[in-house]
């Protein structure tokens, strides 16, 4: 639909010369607007989470996707858990694996981080909004850096099960986007070339590729994996490209990594679980949680 505003019999006048019976329709406001639902839900989240964590700000914002849940341990200093239900906007997450809490952890600079287990898949059917809260909570508490990590499947065979991949772009293949309205946001470099290089300098080997984001919930054919290889895509998943558009549009830096949990549908002879995904990320997790705690570190250092 791209109809900036629509009709109603009941609307209130409006003076921009259009007639008295046409209003912005509410599922069309410019998520650029502060006054927004979803802006005002985000500052409310944030106003929440800053007060109970009894911090001023957030300086850097990671959401731990599945097989990453581990690496909260290794950033600093916890200071405060909460429940995501206690947060305006938040939800507990349905997805094992993930934790449905919010935390702020102190590292060893001083930095605030907050890191998001309560993520919201697109597939959850909550509309994309809450796909992105938690992202624009993070900006609004100040969050400079957004670290979206998933585990994915791989479609590189040299990419074994447990690899963590750099993710350069994405392709965002669910048919939407966390954005509305005239807001036209440029996503040349949205994967910040300048934190690739300090996750780099931490370890020169990772590879780096492009991610592909399928709606879900279902795993992808062989097929479609075929369409995503032609298109360009080294990895497919069921998150991160919605939440990294949010975040380019809030203006935050973005930092994008996977772990390979499993060779992608057609490149394995294996069938594809869920359950397989969190043993890797399980087998992975002390290499992954000490590779993610140093590059926040570089990051946040002063």
């Amino acid at each position: 639909m791209s109809h900036d505003k629509v009709q109603t019999q009941h609307s209130a006048p409006t003076n921009d010369g259009l007639g008295d019976h046409l209003v912005p329709h509410p599922e069309l406001t410019p998520t650029n607007d502060p006054t927004a639902p979803a802006n005002l839900l985000a500052e409310a989240a944030a106003g929440a989470l800053l007060a109970q964590a009894g911090v001023d700000s957030i300086d850097l914002a990671c959401t731990l996707g599945s097989g990453w849940g581990d690496a909260a341990a290794q950033l600093g200093e916890l200071v405060a858990e909460i429940d995501a239900e206690e947060i305006p906007g938040f939800h507990s997450s349905g997805v094992s694996g993930h934790s449905g809490t919010l935390k702020v952890i102190r590292t060893g600079s001083g930095a605030h981080v907050l890191v998001i287990g309560a993520r919201t898949h697109y597939y959850e059917g909550r509309g994309v909004d809450a796909v992105a809260h938690g992202v624009r909570t993070a900006a609004a508490a100040g969050a400079a850096t957004m670290v979206l990590t998933n585990g994915c499947g791989g479609l590189n065979p040299q990419w074994k099960p447990g690899t963590p991949v750099l993710i350069s772009d994405h392709l965002n293949l669910t048919g939407t986007s966390s954005l509305r309205g005239a807001h036209f946001v440029d996503m040349t470099d949205l994967y910040s070339p300048r934190l690739r290089a300090v996750a780099r300098e931490v370890d020169p080997d990772l590879p780096a590729g492009v991610y592909a984001q399928f709606p879900g919930p279902h795993y992808e054919t062989p097929a479609e994996v075929r369409m995503a290889g032609v298109l360009g895509a080294d990895l497919v998943g069921m998150s991160t490209a919605l939440e990294a558009i949010a975040a380019r549009a809030a203006g935050m830096e973005v930092f994008g990594i996977s772990l390979v949990t499993n060779q992608a549908a057609g490149i394995s002879p294996e069938p594809l679980s869920h359950t397989e995904v969190l043993d890797a990320g399980r087998d992975a997790a002390p290499r992954i949680s000490a590779l993610l705690a140093q590059v926040i570190g570089r990051i946040v250092a002063p």
